[in-house]
């Protein structure tokens, strides 16, 4: 936000300092290309948000391989509660060539962690914090139809988080990657009962792996009490944990699992190994 010292212009004056058109310089901020906060219903812009952007546009033309910075643009744009700037960013990155599994990777998970972690250091409202968590789950919903590859499926794998663990967004991301890879995924989202994963489990014919998510330490009660499940039912097929409750392959094991995921590409790699079955027993 603007400080007492950090000059303010309106959209139209950077406009006029760009050399562009009103609906340009709108449109860099709905790209997230220039930072910029609305107040009584106006669109203000700092000397330093311009002065980032017009100092940018020197330098990216020469060096035009240079990764923009999209996960701090989108952060700006959830943060003001912009729904439409988010998705404007997340157009822009796939425009300029970033694969969806790159979106997920470089762009979303880190603004995730970067609002969760202002929240946690009380530079941001919960109110903020929610409000992103929002969006951010209606941009996965809008990017969830293109996670699909043609070919040959290579098994299905239920997803989910455990009775109280309220994380979605994390399992989200994990499912749509893993489809990306060819996976079928049973995804049951948040807060889910052990009952409710042994019978998705049960269900399914061709299941590789289930995988488990608990971001809050209070649930990982929760998590052993599901794992102890999936096997007193008989599902023998692995089971991976993951998430900020989890540390390693050791306190994955004590919860009753067979293996610790630190990440979305980390389950998928470890997933996708041969001999997996036999590697996790």
């Amino acid at each position: 936000m603007p400080t007492p010292i950090d000059p303010v212009l309106t959209l139209q004056q950077a406009a006029d300092e760009l050399g562009v058109h009103y609906m340009t310089a709108y449109r860099y901020v709905r790209l997230g290309q220039l930072d910029a906060h609305k107040v009584g219903g106006s669109w203000q812009v700092t000397r330093a948000a311009l002065d980032e952007l017009i100092a940018g546009r020197r330098h990216d033309r020469p060096a035009r391989h240079r990764q923009a910075p999209w996960s701090e643009r989108l952060v700006a744009r959830l943060v003001a509660g912009d729904e439409a700037g988010a998705w404007g960013v997340i157009e822009a990155a796939l425009t300029g060539g970033m694969e969806i599994a790159d979106v997920y990777a470089d762009v979303l998970t880190p603004a995730l962690r970067a609002i969760g972690d202002r929240w946690e250091r009380g530079e941001l409202d919960v109110a903020v914090e929610h409000r992103a968590s929002v969006i951010c789950g209606r941009l996965i919903g809008r990017l969830g139809p293109r996670c699909v590859r043609r070919g040959r499926r290579r098994g299905t794998i239920v997803v989910g988080a455990p009775a109280g663990e309220r994380h979605a967004l994390a399992v989200a991301v994990l499912a749509d990657l893993l489809r990306l890879e060819g996976w079928d995924v049973s995804d049951l989202g948040a807060d889910t009962p052990a009952g409710s994963f042994v019978l998705a489990a049960s269900e399914v014919d061709d299941l590789a792996a289930i995988g488990i998510s608990i971001t809050d330490p209070e649930h990982l009660d929760a998590g052993a009490a599901t794992c102890r499940a999936l096997r007193e039912a008989g599902i023998a097929v692995p089971l991976v944990v993951g998430g900020q409750a989890v540390t390693d392959d050791d306190h994955a094991r004590r919860l009753g699992a067979d293996r610790h995921a630190a990440d979305a590409e980390s389950f998928i790699a470890a997933i996708g190994s041969p001999g997996i079955s036999d590697a996790l027993a």
